[in-house]
């Protein structure tokens, strides 16, 4: 008998494709609950020791994350970080509070428009290009990008890799314009964030960056949460700095029960707006159902000592 654990189902939907595995050959457990890192200096003992004990009798761990199978859903993240846009844009979460509780029309319910407003993208690689071209073509946003390697040459290839001209033919302005991280910050109405988290980027986003925006300006994160300084962000908000942000992405994540991101303040009394969502930027029906059944295929083939399709070492 082999025993399978699978980590992380917070929905629940897991047992589907699981199920179709021999129940005389395979013995799978659930745990929808996370727990904390191992090696994070906050964890608990007895914390470790659930780690430990779900763990000790597993011969094969399935986790489901955006790096751990192929097809990672681009067009479900990039159509999550457009609705954040539009939802902090149009003022959607206080407009829904206003008719909820009674009331109507407010000062925090009133729209910005994004028609020729600047885009300030953080990363042109697929994900920001594709959010780059949606927001250029569908509403008229100008584009400009910022990435420690990002030339003019780079940028060109990625609108034509979209589809776009490197450049409009009326203007002579570029599709996507490649400038200095100070200007990004400086001129942008919507800074999206693209980067991938790593070493040299954790932490990299940073009061400095939120002291150069407008105070009009909205903030979004679609990334991952340990690219910004949540301290730096959070004292950027308290205070009202930017009109705006919305978050799809934390550290730690889940978001515990206790953070200051879990409060119905923001809006109010000077602060600025802010929309969180659970990490659900790649939560798709479609992407999850293929996601599991990749990870039954390697079970499967893990099982007969075939080589795996998709592996994390």
């Amino acid at each position: 008998m082999i025993s399978i654990a699978v980590l992380d189902d917070y929905l629940g939907i897991a047992a589907k494709a699981f199920g179709t595995l021999d129940p005389e050959k395979f013995a799978v457990s659930y745990f929808p609950e996370t727990l904390p890192g191992y090696g994070l200096e906050s964890t608990s003992d007895q914390c470790r020791s659930q780690l430990v004990d779900r763990l000790f009798r597993a011969d094969v761990i399935c986790t489901t994350h955006p790096s751990s199978g192929g097809g990672y859903g681009t067009d479900s993240t990039t159509q999550h970080t457009v609705a954040l846009v539009l939802a902090l844009a149009r003022a959607i979460p206080a407009s829904i509070s206003s008719i909820a509780s009674g009331g109507w029309q407010t000062h925090r319910t009133v729209a910005v428009g994004l028609g020729g407003k600047t885009l300030g993208i953080i990363g042109l690689g697929r994900l920001g290009t594709s959010v780059a071209r949606a927001l250029s073509l569908g509403f008229g946003m100008k584009v400009i990008a910022w990435s420690p390697n990002l030339t003019q040459e780079v940028a060109d290839g990625r609108a034509a890799e979209a589809g776009l001209p490197a450049e409009d033919p009326a203007t002579g302005l570029k599709t996507f314009q490649a400038v200095s991280r100070e200007e990004l910050f400086r001129e942008a109405d919507v800074v999206c964030l693209h980067i991938v988290l790593s070493d040299k980027s954790r932490g990299s986003i940073t009061a400095a960056d939120f002291s150069l925006m407008k105070p009009s300006a909205f903030f979004v994160n679609t990334s991952r949460g340990p690219l910004v300084r949540e301290a730096d962000l959070l004292a950027a908000l308290k205070q009202g700095r930017i009109a705006g942000a919305a978050l799809d992405v934390f550290e730690p994540e889940p978001l515990p029960i206790d953070s200051e991101w879990r409060t119905t303040a923001w809006g109010e009394e000077g602060r600025s707006e802010v929309i969180l969502t659970p990490h659900v930027g790649y939560v798709e029906r479609e992407v999850l159902k293929s996601w599991y059944e990749q990870q039954v295929e390697n079970v499967i083939a893990w099982a007969r000592g075939d080589d795996l399709k998709m592996r994390l070492v």
